[in-house]
């Protein structure tokens, strides 16, 4: 593990070439001595819910001034140095309700779709919000959309390549960061991992979606999972008391861009607010 300074001031430490997952994340903090006071709660967070969403869309929040710089060049550029330009997965109802069809499958094959659904109880963290921390506006593309444009612009027509780039923990938000770039940069970036299609991985790349298996969905914990086995169902029951607090995750992706990268036709933009309820951290 190791630390740095981001550009909006904030102390992030990161894991780079992988993808860790919350128990490994654990023990690369302590190692560190690093005292997380949401990563290292143990045995009181109550059961949530571990779905697989597929997801199609890729978002890039943005602020007035963003927006003006982007619509002026007709499209996306890292405006610093690292010639990173980011977003990140989209995840709205429907992909949260064919998420808990999956789940409910997969747990009880064959059992009749529930009438009362409890996944969405459970997708509260910043992750699924429609609102920003970010900034007021919103660019939203299908993701195939986006790597068609990126493999025509920056890679002579050829399949971009993805990579396992690194783990980010903030204050109280975990981040993983998939790396796209050209085929033509395969020495800058080989240090990376490729991005596999593992079955016990955070997040892979199949059939031109991304698949998310979030290790903390809830941020704030309300309720509690229960599995019915007998009535081959899931519940959300409310927790009694005080909601704990824990650690959230989401992906970013971290389109690697020389100069610019424009798409043919206009954005689309959405006016999505500012949460006043997030703490902005990263």
């Amino acid at each position: 593990m190791q630390e740095r300074r981001n550009r909006r001031g904030f102390n992030e430490y990161f894991v780079e070439h992988q993808h860790l997952r919350l128990n490994d994340l654990k023990q690369e903090a302590e190692k560190f001595g690093l005292e997380n006071k949401y990563l290292c709660k143990e045995n009181i967070i109550p059961e949530y819910p571990r779905p697989e969403f597929h997801v199609s869309h890729l978002k890039h929040d943005t602020d007035g001034d963003g927006l003006k710089r982007i619509m002026k060049d007709g499209g996306f550029r890292d405006p610093f140095t690292d010639g990173l330009v980011w977003w990140s997965l989209k995840v709205g109802p429907e992909e949260v309700t064919s998420a808990e069809a999956r789940l409910l499958e997969n747990s009880f094959p064959g059992a009749h779709p529930q009438t009362e659904s409890f996944l969405g109880k459970f997708a509260t963290s910043p992750a699924f919000l429609e609102t920003s921390r970010l900034g007021s506006y919103r660019f939203t593309f299908p993701l195939e959309e986006v790597l068609e444009a990126y493999s025509e612009q920056l890679c002579s027509g050829a399949q971009p390549h993805m990579r396992v780039y690194e783990t980010v923990l903030y204050k109280q938000e975990v981040m993983y960061v998939v790396l796209v770039h050209s085929p033509d940069n395969e020495e800058l970036f080989s240090k990376y991992p490729l991005l596999t299609d593992d079955p016990n991985a955070v997040c892979v790349y199949r059939d031109g979606k991304f698949i998310w298996r979030p290790e903390a969905m809830c941020e704030t914990h309300s309720y509690r999972l229960i599995r019915r086995d007998d009535a081959k169902k899931m519940e959300a029951k409310k927790v009694p008391g005080r909601a704990e607090f824990y650690v959230w995750d989401n992906v970013a992706v971290a389109l690697h861009v020389e100069g610019e990268f424009n798409f043919q036709q206009k954005p689309p933009i959405s006016y999505v607010g500012v949460s006043d309820l997030m703490e902005v951290e990263n």
